[in-house]
């Protein structure tokens, strides 16, 4: 039996590659990871983690405001972006430091360095210049930023570049009507930032729920952002005080930044996979079968660098299918069915299960049950903002197939709501709960008429 340098090597220390490593070095296997950049990926490094944080800070704005209704006299708020950037920046680097000391825990061999396949069990450590041999080999090397393929693109930032910008902008164009794109079309609006999005197609959201993106555009329109469908970009040119923007209608914008977040892509260029034999997509995706393999027995791949759900919580349940599978004797494979997602947009948006477009093409039919309201913190702060809920039920067995939140501390109602759908409860059965009153999650029990 031909002996290597490691039972497994992974390439990549985001989220789903530092939990295969841990779990599998735990069980005594010899493990590797390499990581040319910064341990802990893009969640952590400049993704999930750092966006929330800047989400929560521009709602203070908004807090403020709302305050007076209740008495409070808050004065003159004054914000500092760096202040802000630097606060964030700190803890990022104390997240990644713990993802380190969890790896040396588990007695990972940590390379900070790029790892290119040299053929199927060999792999080269660049910066170091050296090869390394692996019997497993995980590829967990994410995703990156798409550029947009118009003149001028380069002057664009990407979700890469944005957390660490010197001076918050005072006009912004964001590119995109996605995830990403509203996420920081909230951030930079409510840091006070004159904010445009911009997006190619009818209307934001794509895949999301048809009243939920209504909802969401009227909600970013109300609070100050100009959104524009249908808007092509020409040509971004830099000029003297800022960046001119020329779309193809004609018209023509002039702003301090743009932000590109138009989708990303799978980070296979240059990793060698070619070498190894591993077998890719038309988008560069590696494909794998339920247990993560790619075409090449001893390869496999998880997270955002498949063909699969491109989710944090995603990659970590697929790595830790990996782990059981191949190094506890516990075959498993992760079920993409309902799995929760959320956009922390103004307000945030939420969703698990079935749209209703999607249930009526599988079942011919949908109940559909809704409620559009103020919530109770609002009313006294004279705060316009409301909330829609949305049901999908079965037509004939009365499952919950679906729910859709839009609306404060919806993320938090859904991940709750997601394991009644998971486990297929009914109408019926929802109903049968009573509410906690006073909450604005209350409704999802109280819907009783179905929507026309």
């Amino acid at each position: 039996m031909q002996s290597h340098d490691y039972d497994l090597f992974v390439i990549g220390a985001g989220s789903g590659g530092v939990r295969a490593a841990r779990l599998a070095a735990q069980t005594g296997a010899r493990v590797a990871i390499a990581e040319e950049y910064r341990i802990g990926g893009t969640c952590v490094i400049r993704g999930c983690v750092p966006k929330k944080l800047l989400v929560y800070a521009s709602e203070f704005a908004q807090s403020f405001a709302d305050a007076k209704g209740f008495g409070w006299e808050t004065g003159e708020a004054r914000f500092e972006w760096k202040t802000l950037r630097d606060n964030v920046q700190a803890e990022v680097t104390r997240l990644s430091g713990l993802y380190r000391a969890n790896q040396d825990r588990a007695g990972v061999r940590i390379f900070e360095d790029r790892a290119e396949f040299v053929d199927a069990h060999t792999l080269r450590l660049v910066g170091a210049n050296t090869n390394v041999t692996a019997a497993r080999i995980l590829i967990a090397t994410g995703g990156r930023p798409r550029l947009p393929d118009f003149p001028g693109a380069a002057h664009c930032v990407t979700s890469n570049e944005v957390f660490l910008v010197d001076e918050l902008p005072k006009r912004a164009v964001i590119l995109g009507g996605g995830y990403i794109a509203l996420e920081f079309a909230t951030i930079f609006s409510g840091l006070g930032v004159a904010t445009t999005l911009l997006y190619r197609g009818e209307q934001i959201l794509r895949g999301f729920d048809e009243d939920i993106r209504a909802f969401a555009a009227d909600e970013l329109r109300r609070t100050g952002v100009d959104l524009r469908v249908g808007a092509q970009v020409a040509e971004l040119t830099k000029g003297a005080g800022g960046y001119d923007l020329m779309l193809t209608n004609g018209q023509r914008i002039e702003t301090d930044l743009v932000m590109a977040a138009i989708g990303r892509d799978p980070n296979t260029e240059g990793l060698g996979l070619e070498a190894a034999g591993v077998e890719r997509g038309m988008g560069g995706q590696v494909h794998v079968d339920e247990c993560s393999r790619t075409n090449v027995a001893h390869i496999f791949a998880v997270g955002d660098v498949t063909h699969r759900m491109a989710l944090t919580p995603v990659a970590i349940r697929e790595a830790q299918a990996f782990a059981e599978t191949e190094f506890m004797n516990r075959p498993s494979a992760v079920d993409y069915a309902d799995i929760p997602t959320a956009v922390f947009a103004r307000p945030p948006i939420a969703t698990v299960g079935l749209t209703q477009h999607a249930a009526e093409m599988k079942y011919g039919a949908a109940h559909v049950y809704r409620a559009l309201f103020r919530p109770m913190k609002h009313i006294l702060a004279g705060n316009a903002e409301k909330m829609l809920m949305k049901l999908i039920v079965h037509p004939v067995d009365n499952r919950v197939l679906g729910v859709h939140i839009a609306g404060r501390d919806a993320p938090e109602m859904v991940q709750i709501a997601a394991i009644a759908v998971k486990a297929g409860l009914t109408k019926t059965q929802w109903d049968q709960t009573c509410a906690l009153h006073p909450t604005a999650a209350e409704e999802l029990v109280l819907l009783r008429e179905r929507a026309a």
